[in-house]
């Protein structure tokens, strides 16, 4: 069985660190859809200055050579027209834009600017969405881009996430604005977990997207960087033969629409979590300076604001009332012990 057929496949190690690395990589994840695109980072975009920056300019012959001995598309992150220029006269046949640089509308003009004047186009030019919940900034830069290279050229939207949020309103926002645009999902940054991954894969697969782009290394704990998020190439085969047995549903709003619920509930109960948190210090606070764990004067205040939040926002007050008091009730429960 040929896994994940006619779905776009984009996948390689999160970062370029050796030759050797790269062409065993890109051996072992070839073939494994109809359209196979490698990827690996070179120059990384990191937070801090201490951890794994890339590997540089010295990794554009590794991926070149890894597509010629595959015939895969193989691609890089850039974040400036200097190593947009690079690439592509090194040889490499596509890139993509990162959620960092997304953020930055000059930016990504910069680069479509460098596109332009570039003599050598690639074939394929991935656009992630902004770190950032942005749909409109997404839409705009890929309208830099696709004004920028000619039409034989493969413009394709990349659903990462934001800060390890799905962010699928944005996603779905797109879909309906530009119906046409290939649409991919990277599970491996959307959740920062490897053991996530193929539960996201199947969600996309329902959802109707266009393809996944997962990050695969030979050996992930030894990674230089997001080692966490990565898969190796045997568990990638195994998730995307299951994948092929999922079918998109027609009429999938419904499906859209219940993720949203469902990122909606994973964020009230993240900060419910929080809150408690900070309870139970409130509570050793009390403890140690003498207090009552109830307070009724604190507790009429917040009804009150919370109330008139609830007219203010259209929702029932009984239904804010009850909410309120079941968390409160729980808080003082917390306190108390």
């Amino acid at each position: 069985m040929q896994p994940c057929k006619s779905k776009i496949l984009v996948v390689g190690p999160c970062a370029a660190e050796t030759e050797e690395q790269v062409l065993a990589t890109a051996r072992a994840v070839a073939g494994l859809g109809v359209q196979t695109i490698f990827r690996a980072g070179i120059w990384k975009p990191r937070t801090s200055p201490e951890t794994f920056q890339g590997i540089g300019a010295k990794g554009l012959p590794w991926l070149v050579k890894a597509q010629a001995e595959t015939g895969m598309i193989a691609t890089t992150e850039v974040s400036t027209p200097e190593q947009l220029k690079e690439s592509l006269q090194a040889g490499l046949r596509g890139i993509w834009i990162g959620a960092r640089t997304g953020a930055d509308p000059i930016a990504v003009q910069h680069l479509a600017d460098a596109l332009r004047e570039a003599d050598k186009k690639p074939e394929v030019v991935l656009v992630k969405n902004p770190v950032n919940e942005d749909v409109d900034l997404w839409i705009g830069n890929i309208r830099r881009i696709q004004s920028a290279v000619p039409t034989t050229t493969d413009v394709i939207a990349v659903h990462r996430g934001c800060n390890h949020r799905p962010c699928w309103r944005m996603a779905y926002a797109l879909k309906q604005a530009m119906p046409e645009m290939p649409l991919l999902l990277d599970p491996s940054h959307m959740s920062g977990e490897a053991d996530k991954v193929q539960a996201l894969v199947k969600k996309a697969a329902a959802l109707g997207y266009d393809g996944y782009m997962i990050e695969v290394h030979p050996t992930p704990s030894q990674a230089l960087s997001d080692s966490r998020q990565q898969i190796t190439p045997e568990q990638l085969k195994d998730i995307l033969e299951q994948v092929i047995q999922v079918e998109p549903v027609g009429h999938n709003e419904l499906l859209w629409l219940r993720a949203q619920i469902d990122e909606v509930d994973d964020r009230l109960w993240s900060a419910l979590a929080e809150r408690l948190n900070v309870v139970r210090q409130i509570g050793q606070y009390k403890h140690q300076h003498g207090l009552e764990a109830y307070q009724p004067e604190r507790y009429q205040s917040m009804m009150a604001e919370r109330l008139i939040w609830a007219k203010k926002n259209g929702l029932p007050e009984e239904t804010v009332r009850s909410i309120l008091d079941a968390i409160h009730s729980a808080s003082v429960g917390l306190q108390q012990h």
